[in-house]
């Protein structure tokens, strides 16, 4: 038997075998991805953590305004503006927002704060033995293998009380940019060949701060720095119960299994570039393009290119623009407008005006020239991908560490949504699949 050939002719098999007539998702009004034709996600639970409003409605009545996103009923540019304007970080007091309802006082936050940074400690052989004996190319695949890990070290991990899980929520919220530093310094030296440093974490600064001083040779950061990656981080926090990995831990938690397992599944699919890998693909794009486009601030050579790479004639060949469009906003990604302002500030002090000059471009013109070339069924526009890449690549933070950034923030929303799902002891979920395979019998095996 030749095995080559014989692997290649299975997956030829399986691939035939799970074809199914697209035909019969129209025929039996098929949600596929849960959603509708315009993009509107089927009801599938009630949160109170946050909403995504696909668009809003304008002084003038009309809902064609720009979308909305509300941590709690709060709206995000308030809250953003709220703690910026007071000049403070914001993530640890949106974290305690999201988890437990309410923003706290001052006095709370400072012991909220207390907890949570207490908390960043692991013990070093199981530094040594999950992270850095068995380092992973991939710094996603490396903490889930952790987060599960850290089962081992629980020592009541399968109560999935309200008190328990809140206590080990807090625990992976405080431990989730300790283990993607760790992770992607154990990668470094296994795969790059480049020198093993391991800063211990600060128990004073804030989760922002702390983090750029562990992924730092030097252990240094601006303030700049400080605050825009906290601003990252509140934008990522949260996303309503119907984004992907929000939307697992739902699924993943009504099976009653454990936070541990529960968070793992989470990562898991916000590791897949649909979802939390999209900002890697937007900065590969651009590469492409200013290879391809000689002249960056020529609307036509851009919106030439542009045209090419929806075509499928350049880059990836997948016909997608990276960085806009988004499942449910239409008008704009409120997210992405925070962003947008706030890099701007950051270009200037590394330098990178006329890389931001084409990005901007890029985002006027790509909503156009999608517009031209396909059936849209509702608006198109950047999404917080779009700048997030550009972003880390300001604040020198390794391509590698995109998605794990976005997972120490979502950590946050999934263990809300955890508590939310284990609070309401629903039922376990389980939507329909309609059968449609024909009807056929056994064959012995003499007449196969």
């Amino acid at each position: 038997m030749d095995k080559k050939q014989f692997m290649e002719d299975l997956a030829q098999k399986a691939f035939e075998a799970a074809q199914v007539d697209s035909e019969l998702y129209t025929r039996y009004d098929v949600k596929r991805g849960l959603r509708d034709i315009n993009g509107k996600g089927v009801l599938a639970g009630l949160t109170q953590i946050g909403d995504v409003l696909s668009h809003t409605e304008t002084p003038e009545g009309t809902m064609d305004g720009p979308g909305s996103l509300l941590y709690r009923g709060i709206e995000i540019n308030e809250l953003v503006n709220g703690f910026l304007k007071e000049g403070r970080n914001g993530f640890e007091e949106t974290a305690y927002l999201l988890l437990f309802g309410k923003l706290p006082n001052a006095q709370t936050l400072a012991d909220f704060q207390k907890l949570l940074y207490s908390y960043r400690t692991l013990p070093q052989d199981f530094i040594h033995d999950s992270m850095l004996k068995l380092p992973s190319r991939d710094i996603m695949n490396g903490m889930a293998q952790s987060i599960l890990s850290l089962y081992t070290l629980d020592k009541n991990p399968e109560d999935t009380g309200i008190p328990n899980v809140v206590d080990q929520s807090l625990k992976l919220i405080a431990l989730f940019p300790i283990i993607a530093a760790y992770c992607y310094r154990a990668y470094a030296y296994r795969f790059m060949g480049k020198s093993l440093i391991l800063h211990p974490p600060s128990k004073t600064l804030s989760t922002a701060a702390n983090f750029l001083r562990m992924l730092r040779k030097d252990k240094s950061w601006t303030p700049l720095e400080e605050r825009i990656l906290d601003l990252t981080l509140v934008l990522h926090a949260e996303h309503g119960g119907g984004n992907n990995s929000s939307f697992t831990t739902h699924v993943v938690s009504s099976s009653l299994t454990d936070t541990y397992s529960a968070i793992t599944a989470a990562i898991s699919s916000l590791k897949g570039p649909r979802h939390g890998g999209a900002n890697i693909r937007v900065i590969q794009m651009f590469e492409d393009i200013k290879k391809h486009v000689k002249n960056w601030t020529s609307d036509t050579e851009i919106e030439a290119y542009i045209d090419k790479i929806i075509s499928k004639e350049a880059f990836d060949r997948s016909g997608l623009v990276y960085g806009i469009g988004h499942a449910v906003y239409s008008v704009s990604d409120p997210r992405a407008i925070i962003m947008s302002y706030h890099v701007e500030e950051l270009a200037k002090e590394k330098g990178m005006e006329e890389e931001l000059d084409l990005y901007r471009r890029v985002e006027r013109i790509a909503p156009i020239v999608i517009g031209q070339r396909r059936k849209i069924y509702k608006g198109v526009s950047a999404n917080v991908d779009f700048y997030s890449g550009l972003l880390y690549r300001m604040l020198n933070i390794p391509q590698e560490l995109f998605t794990p950034i976005f997972a120490i923030s979502r950590i946050v929303g999934w263990s809300a949504h955890r508590i939310e799902e284990l609070a309401n002891n629903g039922k376990i979920i389980r939507p329909a699949y309609k059968g449609v395979s024909s009807k056929t019998n056994y064959i012995p095996m003499e007449q196969r």
